[in-house]
Order: C-alpha cells, then sequence, then structure tokens
C-alpha cells in the first residue's frame, strides 16, 4: 500500500492569505500546506479521500494520472471543492467513478455539486460522471476494505480504518472528539494518521497535545500528525514529538508492505 498526502494543512491553507507569520513566510517547503487530502494505491486501485479546492493543482504536483474512486469524510468546503475536477479521470479511464460517503455527506456534496450524474450530458457538457455510493458499514475498493468510523467534528464527518491484507491504516484528519468504540478499533493500526490542528485547544478540532494522548491510547507502529494550522512550524513540530509520531508534509509518500517478520514502511518526497 502507497500513501501520499497530498495536503496536510488546515481549511485555509498554508501560507495564508495576508499573514506574514514565521510560519506562512518560512522558506521550508514543509511550512507550505494545501487543503487535507490523501491519496491511497495499491497494485489493484486508486483511491482519494476527499476532493479539497486544491485538488487539481495537487494531481498535477504530483503526476497523479489514475482514480478509481472518491472517499469522503465529510462535506466542509475544504474537503470537497475541488470534485469537479473528477471529470478528467473520467475521460483518462472511460469509466463512471464511485464516491463513497455517509448519507448526509451525500446530500451535501449533491446539493453543492447539482449538475452532477452518472450519464453524459445530451447537450455534450463537460460534466463528472459519479456514482454517488452511500457507506453504511465496512466497503471493498477493489483489494482495499474500507470501515467507517465514528468521528465528532462539527455536524458530521466519518473516519476511516483501510485495510489491504494484513496492513491497517486509521485515517481521521478532522476530529473534535474520538468515541472509546473507535479508539478501540483503530488499535495497534500500522499508521494513524491524525488531526492536529495547533497547540492551543480549539473548539472543532483536537490540538497537539489531544492528539498526542489519542495516539498513545491506539498505540500504532507509526503515526502522522496532519490538518496543521500557522501556529505549527514543520521542524520545530518534529523536533518535539516523541518517538514514532511524525510530522505529515504534502507529497510525503508512505509506502507500507506486509511481510512475515511484520509491516515494512518507507518515506520518500512525491515532488
Amino acid at each position: 500500500m502507497e500513501l501520499t498526502f497530498l495536503g496536510t494543512g488546515t481549511s485555509v491553507g498554508i501560507p495564508m492569505i495576508g499573514c506574514h507569520c514565521p510560519v506562512c513566510s518560512s522558506a521550508n517547503p514543509r511550512n507550505i500546506r494545501r487543503r487535507t487530502s490523501l491519496y491511497v494505491k495499491t497494485k489493484k486501485v486508486a483511491l482519494v479521500i476527499d476532493t479539497p479546492p486544491d485538488f487539481r493543482q495537487q494531481m498535477l504536483d504530483f503526476r497523479i494520472e489514475r482514480l478509481d474512486a472518491v472517499v469522503f469524510t465529510h462535506a466542509h468546503a475544504d474537503h470537497i471543492f475541488g470534485f469537479d475536477d473528477i471529470r478528467r479521470f473520467n475521460t483518462l479511464s472511460g469509466k463512471v467513478i464511485p464516491a463513497y460517503g455517509d448519507a448526509e455527506t451525500l446530500n451535501d456534496v449533491q446539493r453543492v455539486f447539482n449538475y452532477i450524474g452518472n450519464r453524459p450530458s445530451p447537450q455534450g457538457l463537460y460534466r463528472p460522471l459519479v456514482d454517488f455510493v452511500e457507506v453504511m458499514g465496512p466497503f471493498q475498493v477493489g483489494d482495499v476494505r474500507l470501515t467507517p468510523l465514528d468521528v465528532r467534528h462539527g455536524r458530521k464527518m466519518t473516519g476511516y480504518l483501510l485495510e489491504a491484507g494484513a496492513l491497517r491504516v486509521g485515517y481521521v484528519p478532522d476530529c473534535h472528539e474520538m468515541p472509546a468504540a473507535t479508539v478501540r478499533r483503530l488499535v495497534g493500526v500500522d499508521v494513524m494518521i491524525l488531526d492536529a490542528l495547533r497547540y492551543r485547544p480549539h473548539p472543532s478540532h483536537i490540538c497537539v497535545e489531544e492528539s498526542l494522548a489519542l495516539l498513545a491510547q491506539i498505540a500504532p507502529r507509526a503515526a502522522y500528525l496532519i490538518h496543521l494550522c500557522h501556529d505549527l512550524d514543520h521542524d520545530a513540530l518534529a523536533g518535539a514529538l516523541p518517538f514514532g509520531v511524525r510530522v505529515s508534509y504534502d507529497g510525503l509518500r508512505v509506502r507500507l508492505e506486509a511481510r512475515a517478520e511484520g509491516t515494512v514502511w518507507s518515506e520518500e518526497c512525491a515532488s
């Protein structure tokens, strides 16, 4: 399984418009953060979790030309507003692309993108071709099994456990509260990707301290903090984290392989 962090920033992205703080002015490319999204690829399938406003540029920057499915966590603008650009993947593959999400999320996506259907426009207009698939429990996309996880964030948010063979990855980019049942479902995953907006508490996201407390309960083999705001300098945060917890950055590519001796993983920069 290959994970590419397409975006790792909060809803306004980093640098923020009109901000000249040290992080927004930083020359460190790892402090440049598009809105949060994850690309997941195996030998059999390629899917993306969320389509933020930066989606088109993410696809170009990281040279992604295959997409078999879209999975939504929730319908906030920073997670869905690039969805129209799915149409290029319809053209590349010649197929209708399935989009998965809970009923509330799909209702919001279809309200915003009310012109999207699964048949070509009779007028020849260039529109995405999508089959909307309501998530009501675990589902399969190629050789990846996805289990929806209850997470509290705003009106509705779905985290996911992704499994491919023996590999297990947790993905919760937006979180204010994680129910105990969700924590138990994630215990011992190979990789946990978790919200850590800033150092100070926030009304709809967990902060770094809260994220680390959750990770101590989940006890993953490796963890990556995501959905980061401009309060967090990449290098300063990375130097202060406990062993096994890392700071994600745009273009980070993580490869996982299940072997007899355990999971082997490696990192590289995709750009």
